[in-house]
């Protein structure tokens, strides 16, 4: 099968013939159609710091997926050849504290695909049947398929605080972050701002219907704020960026008691007031993956029962390529100046 393969510990992929993955008993083989490229995906391909200390090279990254299962171990016991899925890029040991009491997503055990393990980026991936999400609704295109693990990061932020009638302010207008916005709109947010520095991304995050898309190269949240007629500060606060300066200015413009959930990775130590986060009441939250499987459930539900919102989900997928130009889709990825892109495996 064609896959792209870091070869080593060294930076870059290739795109090679690799043996096709063996099926477990508790398996599920999945002919891949549509992947997405994540942050993580440009960090292995770097070969950064980051990558150095958690990939397990040589490897096939990936794990945002969307494809048809053609073969099923002879344990499993659900999922169906021909299904159309995704999958769940946490493999979980299912016997530690977390795992054994409902809380999968907190596992200390936890292994990722395209990260631990052979993943996506791939003609096939296979992954336990417990990690699979069948898609019974057919309005789940190949391309949105492809982006239900970013869309579950999205989800599972946005929904950690109750949000109906509130005044939220989102910190990073990547496809995470513009896709909060769909989110929080869909759960009943009253005003919602987003910053950035991209103009192509603000302009996205307009067109999915933010209430201010804020430059923070050229105007301040508090700026923002009266804009948007606020009396007093954000409700909630969604840190999507990682970015060193968007924790601080987003602790500065909350509201006493506000609530902020961390999904950004930041590179580096970020200095904060401490005493405003005590004195202000604050509630800080970090967010890692989704929970499984309610975020999943939420997902598809929001999708089946809200056509404005499966519309603008469908719409931070800007980019699709063939994955023989991945190299190219690479490129506008890290250039971080549109929506999500995605790789077409079907041209093989």
């Amino acid at each position: 099968m064609k896959a792209l393969y870091k070869s080593g510990a060294h930076a870059g992929f290739e795109l090679v013939d690799r043996p096709e993955p063996e099926t477990g008993a508790g398996d599920v083989k999945i002919r891949v159609m549509t992947t997405g490229i994540c942050g993580t995906d440009l960090h292995i391909q770097s070969w950064d710091a980051w990558a150095q200390g958690i990939i397990n090279a040589p490897l096939i990254a990936g794990h945002e997926f969307y494809g048809e299962v053609v073969e099923i171990g002879e344990d499993v016991m659900d999922v169906k050849v021909g299904d159309r899925v995704s999958g769940e890029g946490h493999i979980v040991c299912g016997i530690c504290r977390n795992c054994r009491a409902g809380r999968k997503q907190m596992c200390i055990n936890t292994v990722s695909v395209g990260v631990q393990r052979d993943g996506a980026f791939a003609e096939y991936v296979v992954i336990p049947e417990t990690n699979v999400w069948v898609h019974h609704d057919p309005s789940v295109t190949p391309e949105l398929g492809a982006i239900f693990d970013p869309f579950g990061n999205a989800v599972h932020t946005a929904l950690s605080f109750p949000l109906v009638g509130e005044d939220v302010l989102i910190t990073g207008a990547g496809p995470i972050g513009l896709m909060a916005i769909a989110v929080a709109r869909h759960a009943g947010a009253r005003k919602i701002a987003i910053t950035d520095v991209s103009a192509p991304r603000l302009e996205l995050a307009r067109r999915l219907g933010v209430d201010l898309a804020i430059d923070v190269s050229r105007m301040r949240v508090k700026d923002g704020q009266r804009e948007l007629g606020m009396r007093e500060g954000f409700d909630i606060g969604m840190e999507m960026s990682g970015h060193p300066t968007a924790l601080p200015e987003m602790i500065d413009n909350m509201n006493h008691g506000g609530r902020i959930a961390m999904l950004g990775l930041p590179s580096q130590s970020i200095d904060i007031d401490w005493g405003k986060v005590v004195t202000h009441m604050l509630t800080m939250k970090g967010i890692y993956g989704r929970e499984m499987f309610e975020t999943w459930y939420a997902m598809s539900a929001m999708l089946s029962s809200n056509p404005v919102l499966h519309a603008n989900i469908s719409a931070v997928v800007t980019d699709t390529l063939p994955a023989s130009d991945w190299e190219k889709g690479f490129e506008i990825a890290r250039a971080g100046v549109g929506g999500k892109v995605v790789l077409d495996w079907t041209g093989f």
